[in-house]
């Protein structure tokens, strides 16, 4: 991608409606996949071995917008994939891989892909590249759920200007075989064949999606998408979801019960109570099973503490020569209490 500005919200997308079910698929939910389903086991084979001549033959899955590497973001959002396979020399990442190189290295898109899917036994496999800031979790997953709906070989995000970004796609594991081995044949090798060559064989199911589809070959896109991520609508998200990344914690927070907790301790006891009662609350949630519920509960009754403390304040205020007066407490000592 080329273009320098951040790019705005889609106007279309895998995002789905209020349902919950991707768009182009029927309500209540998709057809079942050949391969197992819309939720069956998915592999991904992530592209990260690529020159960067543009960024000046920087290290581009490396460099880190919103304080994560490219690669690390990508990474994030297929961890729930069988299997994950990354084609480029091996390299510290966030989550553990597979690693694979293509023959000859920098033999081009399709011999990586090829060296990627040796490593792969799901029906269904996400092909990526390793510089896609916003690519997120939900976006994967609507991707294949759409693949999951219908009987195309491949889904594929298309960018702002309509292009195909078949390295942000899902695709059935078969239909690559076949149209790498048919290449194969042809040709007699894979090295340095564009991937049009065998994406213009297959039958694909196009979603707009310019936001997910963004990625960076220049300075500029580097830039445009380190500004967006700290834009007010962004930059709360993008922090946790680095904070959890760098702690290794897989974990769907609900930051606005935890924000509305933290508001809530700094308000009704002390300001500095806001920072401390979040990690009381997640370490008591942890200690408890450390999944959603968990965090859920235990912010549930720092929560009610904290409205409780503020009621006693109130309480003091109006009553102040009679600190424990509440309607409400059988222990209350006035006389008419009760």
């Amino acid at each position: 991608m080329t273009e320098s500005q951040p790019p705005g919200d889609p106007t279309g997308g895998i995002l789905g409606d209020a349902s919950g079910a991707p768009a182009g698929s029927p309500a209540g939910g998709v057809p079942d996949d050949p391969a197992g389903g819309p939720d069956a086991a998915y592999d991904a084979v992530v592209l990260a071995g690529g020159a960067a001549r543009r960024l000046g033959g920087a290290d581009k899955p490396g460099v880190r917008v919103g304080g994560r590497a490219l690669l690390d973001r990508v990474l994030a959002a297929c961890a729930d994939a069988r299997t994950t396979v990354v084609v480029a020399g091996p390299r510290p990442t966030a989550r553990p891989v597979l690693w694979a190189r293509e023959d000859p290295p920098g033999g081009g898109p399709l011999a990586a892909l090829d060296a990627g899917l040796r490593h792969t036994t799901a029906g269904r496999v996400v092909l990526l590249s390793a510089d896609l800031p916003f690519l997120d979790r939900r976006t994967v997953q609507g991707l294949l759920a759409s693949l999951g709906g219908s009987p195309a070989d491949g889904v594929l995000l298309t960018d702002s200007d309509g292009r195909d970004q078949p390295l942000v796609a899902a695709y059935r594991t078969a239909s690559l075989r076949r149209g790498l081995a048919a290449l194969t044949g042809r040709h007699g090798a894979l090295s340095g064949l564009p991937l049009r060559r065998l994406t213009g064989a297959l039958d694909l199911t196009r979603i707009p999606d310019p936001v997910a589809s963004f990625d960076c070959d220049t300075w500029d896109d580097i830039a445009a998408a380190r500004a967006r991520i700290r834009e007010h609508g962004h930059v709360l998200d993008e922090w946790i979801s680095a904070v959890k990344d760098e702690l290794g914690i897989d974990l769907d927070v609900d930051t606005g019960v935890l924000l509305d907790l933290a508001r809530d301790a700094a308000h009704g006891v002390a300001r500095p109570a806001a920072p401390l009662t979040t990690f009381l609350v997640g370490y008591a949630a942890a200690r408890a099973g450390g999944d959603r519920a968990a965090v859920a509960e235990a912010a549930r009754k720092a929560a009610e503490l904290a409205r409780r403390w503020a009621d006693e304040d109130t309480q003091n205020a109006t009553d102040p020569q009679n600190p424990a007066a509440d309607p409400q407490n059988p222990a209350d000592p006035r006389p008419d209490a009760g």
